[in-house]
């Protein structure tokens, strides 16, 4: 049951906010009402946070799986129903109404004992969470984002919550939470009645789970993968799983698509990475270390400006080199989020020669850094990930892949 975006810009625009979220509320009730309710048969579990959702839903559909569980996962990355999977290709992390309930209905159809799910607080605002029977949430972080949809930080916290709000309605047995308590905001998380609640930590003794007490090992790069993997673990936790399996099950997980992912390792390192705040942007950067070379922009034109400046000075702390480009502007004109973003860039940068890019052409400007690179530099190439779109003016979307881009460009340079 699809609608054009036109359609959907004609609904935003001539109905009132409260009109607004009544057409959602409806709309996610007849998708759950035509195709049956499909969660009521399923183990259900919302991974919701600011970053670090796609790959905890990852880690947590292969220890499932691997456990003897057939599984249903829904990310930013893909649809994956049992053996079946398929790029996500709806530049929506979390799919509307009818498409979720759909899958959830072809997963009851397959056998799956459990589905795993990325709730988003935008997906949360328009309802597409509700009519689903959760048995478990799981709390990774958060950090400011889509501040401006949602009105301030305390509603897009609360937004987040409603996903809790959900399982402890739930009438589901034996619920469970799993919450990351070394984040500022996990005391909010804690107060929902979830049943069985789960938390880790790294820098939190209080934590049931901390890389120490289960000896956690892992082939992915960053402090931030160790905070994913405990997620996943006390997912497993929750439902039986032995530990030394999920262990061992994490320690073969090599890479997750589009994060932290290298795609050039000679004569010196591409890595590109779906970071697109200045948080995970900044997080990225230090993993990664010196002599990097940086291609980014700032995603979803018309969204979060007040983060533009933020990347801005953060890319000038780490970066050896800063090409800013194109990343998904919409309708808004590209080269003035280029400027906002420079804004944040301190002049003492700008006085140095060839530092500084600004070269619109996303294509252009991977070339550009593959170009500049010397032996021993690093290439990170960040907002867009394994995404397979670029969203520019008038609904239009230009296939895209950071990762296929890197490897014609870098073929045409070195051969």
């Amino acid at each position: 049951m699809p609608i054009s975006n036109g359609v959907k810009n004609l609904i935003k625009k001539f109905i009132p906010s409260f009109l607004l979220d009544w057409y959602h509320f409806i709309l996610a009730f007849f998708g759950a009402f035509f195709y049956c309710f499909p969660s009521k048969k399923l183990k259900v579990i919302g991974v919701t946070g600011t970053k670090g959702k796609s790959t905890v839903v990852e880690m947590t559909a292969r220890i499932l799986e691997k456990s003897g569980y057939k599984t249903a996962s829904i990310s930013s990355i893909k649809f994956k129903i049992g053996e079946k999977e398929w790029p996500n290709t709806l530049k929506m992390t979390m799919p509307g109404r009818f498409k979720l309930q759909k899958v959830l209905r072809q997963a009851v159809k397959e056998d799956c004992k459990c589905a795993v799910l990325e709730i988003t607080s935008e997906g949360i605002k328009q309802h597409r969470h509700r009519f689903i029977d959760f048995d478990g949430a799981v709390f990774t972080n958060l950090t400011p984002e889509h501040i401006e949809v949602h009105k301030g930080f305390e509603n897009y916290k609360k937004a987040k919550g409603k996903l809790f709000q959900l399982v402890e309605k739930s009438k589901k047995k034996n619920k469970f939470s799993v919450i990351n308590i070394d984040d500022s905001n996990a005391d909010y998380f804690l107060n929902f009645n979830t049943g069985r609640k789960y938390t880790y930590a790294i820098n939190n003794k209080n934590a049931e789970i901390t890389p120490e007490k289960i000896s956690l090992e892992i082939s992915l790069p960053a402090e931030f993968n160790i905070y994913n993997s405990l997620a996943a673990v006390c997912v497993g936790l929750s439902q039986g799983i032995d530990l030394d399996k999920i262990l061992n099950i994490l320690k073969e997980i090599k890479g997750i698509p589009g994060r932290m992912e290298l795609v050039i390792e000679k004569p010196f390192k591409v890595f590109v990475d779906y970071a697109h705040t200045s948080d995970s942007l900044e997080k990225v950067y230090k993993t990664l270390g010196k002599g990097l070379i940086c291609v980014f922009g700032s995603c979803g034109g018309g969204r979060d400006k007040w983060k533009r400046p933020e990347m801005g000075k953060i890319a000038a702390k780490y970066c050896d080199k800063i090409i800013l480009t194109n990343e998904d502007p919409y309708n808004e004109n590209p080269s003035q989020i280029l400027s906002e973003i420079k804004s944040g860039i301190p002049d003492t940068k700008y006085k140095i020669q060839d530092t500084i890019y600004e070269i619109l052409d996303r294509r252009e400007a991977i070339n550009k850094a593959l170009s500049l690179a010397k032996k021993d530099d690093i290439v990170i190439i960040t907002g867009k990930g394994c995404e397979p779109w670029m969203c520019v003016a008038h609904g239009k979307k230009i296939p895209w892949d950071d990762r296929k881009i890197v490897k014609e460009e870098f073929e045409k340079i070195y051969g």
